[in-house]
C-alpha cells in the first residue's frame, strides 16, 4: 500500500476510536477540521452545520459543483472486533463503516486540493446518518444551499462483495424505511390475580404476531416489504402482571406506496389491540428515510465509465432493503450512490466488523477520476448534468 493511501488507512484507524452518536459527533468533527486545516487553503472554504463539516474546493472554471457526501456518526454497539484501534467509546462503534466513509471523503478532498480540477467540489461531512437523520435538515440549511451540488455521489461499504469490486444500479438501490415504536398501557396487577389486570405483556406478544401477517397476507407477493421489531420492553418482576409493554422495530418498502398500506394495516392491528385487550396504544413512526433512487441516465454512464476503464469490477447488483437517508440529498440532486466491495464474514452493524481497508484505494481512486472525468467531459462539451 502507497505511503499516500497509508495515510487515509491510518486516518480511518483514529476515527474508529471515537464513534459518537448522531449530531454528538463533536470529537469526529473536530478530528476531521483539524486534518482540514493541514491542507493548503489557497482554494478551500470550510463551514460547519451543527456537527457536519461542507469543504468547497474553488475549480479553475467552474461551471459545475460536483458533490461528495461521507456519512459520520457510530452505532450504539459493544465492539468485538479483533482491532488494537478498537472503540475508545463505550457501548458505541463504527460498525457501519462511516469510518472508512470519511476517510475516503479526506482522499477525495485531498486529491482535488492537490490537483486542480475545472469544476468546483463540495465534499459534505453529513451527522446522524444512522438516526435521528441528518441529510434532510441539513439540505434545508442555509450552509449547505449556497454550495449545492450540481451532481452527487456517496458510497456505503458492503461486506458481501469482494475488495475491488464496485456494485450499483439505475433506479431504487436502498429501502424507503421507518421506525415503529409501539406503546401499549393497560393495568398491572399481582400474577395471582390476572383477571384483575390486563397484562400487556399478552397483548404485546399477540400484536407482534399479528404485524408478522402484514407482509405475508396484505402486500403484492411481487412486491417487497420488511416489518421487523428487534426489541420488546415489558413488566418489572416475574410476579408482577405488567402494566406497560413496548415494542420497538423497522418498516422497510421498495415503494412509498407500499409504505402507506403497511403503516395503515399497523394502525388497524393496534386499534384491535386495543379493544381486544382494553389498554391504550401509542405509535411512533420516529425517523423516516426516503429510498436511495439512482439516478438512471447518470448512474448508467457511470456504470459504462468503469466498465470501460476496468479499475474495478462492476456489478449490477439486485436493490436492497437497507436504509439510508442520502435517498433525501438524491430527491433533490442527481446522482448516485454504489456498494464497496470490503469482503468479510460479518455483516453490517454487527460487533465483528471488519472491512478489509485495501477497498479504500479503489473508491478514492474511482470517486476522484470519475469526477475528474465527468467535469472534463462537460467543460469539452459533452452531455451537461
Amino acid at each position: 500500500m502507497s505511503t499516500a493511501i497509508q495515510t487515509f488507512v491510518e486516518l480511518r484507524r483514529q476515527l474508529h476510536l471515537i464513534p459518537e452518536p448522531g449530531f454528538q459527533e463533536f470529537k469526529t468533527q473536530r478530528f476531521l477540521l483539524d486534518r482540514i486545516a493541514e491542507l493548503p487553503q489557497q482554494r478551500i472554504e470550510v463551514r460547519t452545520w451543527r456537527t457536519g463539516i461542507l469543504v468547497k474546493v474553488k475549480g479553475s472554471a467552474p461551471d459545475r459543483v460536483f458533490g461528495y457526501r461521507a456519512d459520520m456518526d457510530g452505532l450504539p454497539i459493544e465492539e468485538d472486533t479483533s482491532y488494537e484501534f478498537r472503540s475508545t467509546h463505550p457501548g458505541f462503534m463504527h460498525a457501519c463503516g462511516h469510518d472508512m466513509h470519511m476517510a475516503i471523503g479526506l482522499g477525495v478532498l485531498t486529491h482535488f486540493v492537490e490537483n486542480e480540477m475545472k469544476d468546483d467540489l463540495v465534499v459534505i461531512f453529513q451527522p446522524a446518518e444512522e438516526g435521528p437523520g441528518g441529510a434532510k435538515p441539513m439540505l434545508e440549511s442555509e450552509e449547505l444551499r449556497d454550495w449545492m451540488p450540481d451532481q452527487i455521489v456517496a458510497l456505503h461499504i458492503a461486506p458481501e462483495y469482494e475488495v475491488g469490486t464496485i456494485a450499483t444500479r439505475p433506479g431504487i438501490l436502498f429501502a424507503n424505511t421507518s421506525e415503529l415504536f409501539i406503546d401499549l398501557i393497560g393495568k398491572g396487577g399481582h400474577a395471582a390475580y390476572p383477571h384483575r389486570a390486563n397484562d400487556m405483556v399478552v397483548a404485546a406478544a399477540h400484536l407482534l404476531v399479528q404485524l408478522q401477517s402484514i407482509v405475508s397476507r396484505n402486500i403484492n407477493p411481487l412486491d417487497s416489504a420488511v416489518v421487523t421489531v428487534g426489541k420488546i420492553e415489558g413488566g418489572t418482576k416475574q410476579n408482577i402482571i405488567a402494566e406497560k409493554a413496548r415494542l420497538e422495530g423497522t418498516i422497510r418498502t421498495l415503494s412509498a406506496d407500499t409504505m402507506h398500506i403497511v403503516k395503515k394495516r399497523i394502525e388497524a392491528l393496534i386499534s384491535g389491540t386495543e379493544a381486544a385487550f382494553e389498554c391504550k396504544a401509542v405509535i411512533d413512526y420516529g425517523s423516516n428515510y426516503r429510498q436511495v433512487y439512482n439516478d438512471e441516465a447518470i448512474t448508467r454512464e457511470f456504470m459504462d465509465w468503469l466498465d470501460e476503464s476496468a479499475s474495478a469490477k462492476l456489478v449490477e447488483c439486485p436493490e436492497a432493503m437497507t436504509g439510508e437517508d442520502f435517498g433525501y440529498f438524491l430527491e433533490r440532486i442527481p446522482g448516485f450512490m454504489f456498494w464497496l466491495g470490503v469482503d468479510t464474514p460479518f455483516g453490517l452493524h454487527h460487533a465483528k466488523l471488519e472491512p478489509d481497508e485495501r477497498a479504500m484505494p479503489v473508491a478514492i481512486d474511482t470517486v476522484t477520476r470519475y469526477i475528474r472525468w465527468k467535469s472534463d467531459q462537460t467543460h469539452s462539451g459533452g452531455e451537461s448534468i
